[in-house]
């Protein structure tokens, strides 16, 4: 039998002992509790009372709000790293729940839906078209045409595509390199690698394409700086060097004008080069005051820079990219970012050419983070150098019996023993080789 309850001294009902729900866990449902929270884990019907920055520095219209939409979930993914919510005890607990799990995402690696073989035709296709793009967008700058920067919404979509299917198929077309064509290569490059590393860390599908756009247009304000200092061969003077910095000015003045795209955008292209520890520019910004996406293409940009050929330089090392990332964490660049892309592309990303402790020639196919000296690669000379069909060895999942186990001896430069990146693509959009993966 069911009773009305009866109104307590306030005229407010009086709740019924109820013998199908537990005491504890009504007492729970009515608790309010507030928690720092990943910005990953937020949920719809979450109070959101406090962010990692000033409120002022987030495009939200309201200090404090309940999170009803995804955009809103969305825009505070791009900005912050946590916030504090509020929520009934019950819905926080399994959340939190979470957090551990969360931090070992980046142990894994990337997903793949299609063999390298299979992707690389469309990878093609995608990298071409977004490079034309890039350069279309450099004419129309120097005559002083109107930008068409929403085209790059549905080229960025096709690289999202297909780093999501195999992401090795884009890495590998970023390793081709001409140093004549810096500035294009490189918005492109960090775009891919962009893409790469926020799928990497976690960022929802959707949230990718904008990434991507991040990346290809971060450097857009360097095509308003006059060519003389942009590829000048040799040390820029201090006057130099203050022209230099306000690309970064003029690209988000740039992306201001569009009203489609995403803040965010304009954001990174302001924000790439500020520093963790307040001596970046253009801002000297507090730590607090970088965004998430800034932190985060900031990375990749240094990273590609290091690693290309300049008019005034030449790369280093991948490998010696990774520790100069390193050794810099938390000073200049965000250091759990740093520690997590270091996973992503391993001590030889994929591309790489190597020669194995057997003596036989490989390339990198694709890597593991928690094996960054052990990738998957893919045989083409054996130990005498010598062609042979392609074989595909994870250097992390073979057994010790009867075999000699291959290690990654030394990396090599691209061209080595007439082994070429480049050719390698070729021939695997040439037609179908069964043996590549």
């Amino acid at each position: 039998m069911w009773f009305r309850s009866k109104p307590g001294k306030h005229g407010r009902p009086q709740s019924t002992p109820t013998k199908n729900i537990e005491p504890a866990r009504l007492q729970a449902e009515s608790r309010l509790q507030r928690a720092r929270l990943p910005v990953d884990l937020l949920q719809p019907g979450m109070r959101v009372v406090k962010l990692d920055r000033p409120w002022t520095e987030v495009p939200v219209l309201f200090q404090g709000f309940t999170l009803a939409t995804d955009s809103e979930a969305r825009v505070l993914r791009q900005y912050c790293n946590w916030v504090l919510v509020e929520d009934e005890e019950i819905r926080l607990m399994p959340v939190l729940d979470q957090i551990p799990s969360l931090k070992q995402r980046t142990n894994e690696p990337l997903a793949e839906t299609r063999a390298l073989r299979e992707e690389m035709p469309r990878a093609a296709q995608a990298w071409s078209r977004t490079h034309q793009f890039i350069e279309q967008t450099i004419r129309n700058i120097e005559q002083h045409n109107d930008l068409q920067l929403e085209t790059a919404r549905p080229l960025i979509r096709d690289c999202v595509n297909s780093v999501k299917a195999n992401a090795s198929a884009m890495l590998w077309l970023a390793r081709i390199k001409d140093r004549d064509s810096y500035t294009a290569e490189h918005c492109l490059r960090v775009a891919i690698f962009t893409v790469a590393f926020a799928r990497f860390v976690g960022l929802p599908d959707d949230e990718l394409e904008v990434a991507g756009l991040c990346g290809l247009l971060h450097d857009i304000g360097k095509l308003k700086v006059p060519d003389r200092i942009l590829n000048k061969p040799g040390p820029l003077t201090p006057e130099e060097y203050a022209v230099m910095q306000e690309h970064t000015i003029l690209g988000h003045q740039l992306l201001l004008q569009d009203p489609g795209l995403d803040r965010i955008i304009s954001d990174v292209t302001l924000h790439h080069h500020e520093r963790m520890d307040g001596q970046g520019y253009p801002g000297r910004l507090n730590e607090y005051q970088i965004s998430r996406f800034a932190r985060l293409v900031a990375i990749v940009d240094a990273y590609d820079a290091m690693t290309s050929d300049r008019c005034y330089r030449d790369a280093i090392s991948p490998a010696e990219a990774a520790r100069m990332l390193y050794r810099n964490r938390g000073d200049q660049f965000d250091a759990d970012l740093v520690e997590a892309f270091i996973r992503l592309i391993g001590i030889y990303p994929p591309g790489s050419l190597v020669e194995l402790n057997t003596g036989e020639i490989a390339l990198v196919i694709s890597t593991h983070p928690a094996r960054k000296l052990r990738p998957k690669v893919e045989i083409l000379l054996n130990a005498d150098k010598r062609p042979l069909t392609p074989q595909v060895i994870d250097l992390g999942k073979q057994t010790t019996e009867g075999n000699t186990v291959r290690e990654i001896h030394a990396p090599l430069p691209d061209g080595a023993y007439d082994v070429s990146l480049q050719e390698r693509i070729r021939q695997l959009m040439a037609k179908p080789d069964d043996n590549a993966s």
